[in-house]
């Protein structure tokens, strides 16, 4: 779906953009529908959106899917409110930690789409937002994002700090993950780019 949203961005065919609904609420629903008929099998992508698209975990998704996982996570974030909440309005914020994937997807895709500045052409709406872009730790430099999707830093301005980038430094300087050099197409300058080719696939779909 993210390679989707890159290559129809802010068009019809995007499957979460927010130029083509009332509301974050139905563009969430609309995503909703594409993602489970993803995950089902009753509709399937384009075939150049899976091409490459490696590994196929079935078991884990259906792990993962299973009510017993989410009942047993939830059960977890309610213990930990238990223990470590100083008052009983913290337990207010739970809902945000059940559904925390839907919500970062609704505020980068929605937000990063509709409020904040331009860096670069795109010829879409992407925007990027200071300084929710820092505090999102870089999601909301989504201008920046579609303009090199492939970068593992999303910051391009000096007042842009993408602190996922540096985490991601850190783990490839221990050895967790790997950053390797290429080729900006639009430039032939080299930069550094993520061998995962695009970081945002773990949460914003």
């Amino acid at each position: 779906m993210h390679r989707m949203h890159h290559e129809y961005s802010d068009t019809e065919k995007d499957p979460h953009s927010p130029h083509f609904f009332k509301d974050v609420w139905d563009m969430m629903m609309h995503t909703a529908k594409i993602y489970s008929g993803f995950q089902t099998g009753k509709n399937l992508p384009e075939p150049q959106f899976t091409k490459d698209y490696l590994p196929v975990w079935q078991k884990l998704d259906r792990f993962g899917h299973h009510m017993a996982t989410r009942l047993t996570f939830a059960a977890a974030y309610i213990a930990f409110y238990a223990y470590f909440a100083p008052s009983p309005w913290w337990f207010l914020l739970l809902p945000i930690h059940f559904f925390i994937g839907p919500v970062q997807g609704a505020v980068v895709n929605w937000c990063g789409h509709k409020y904040g500045y331009s860096n670069f052409e795109n010829g879409d709406h992407s925007k990027n937002s200071t300084p929710w872009g820092i505090l999102l730790m870089g999601e909301l430099f989504q201008n920046n994002h579609h303009y090199d999707k492939s970068s593992a830093n999303f910051a391009q301005k000096w007042f842009e700090f993408d602190t996922t980038y540096l985490i991601m430094r850190g783990l490839n300087k221990v050895g967790i993950i790997r950053l390797v050099p290429a080729t900006n197409p639009d430039t032939a300058e080299p930069t550094v780019k993520q061998v995962v080719r695009d970081r945002s696939l773990q949460l914003n779909d």
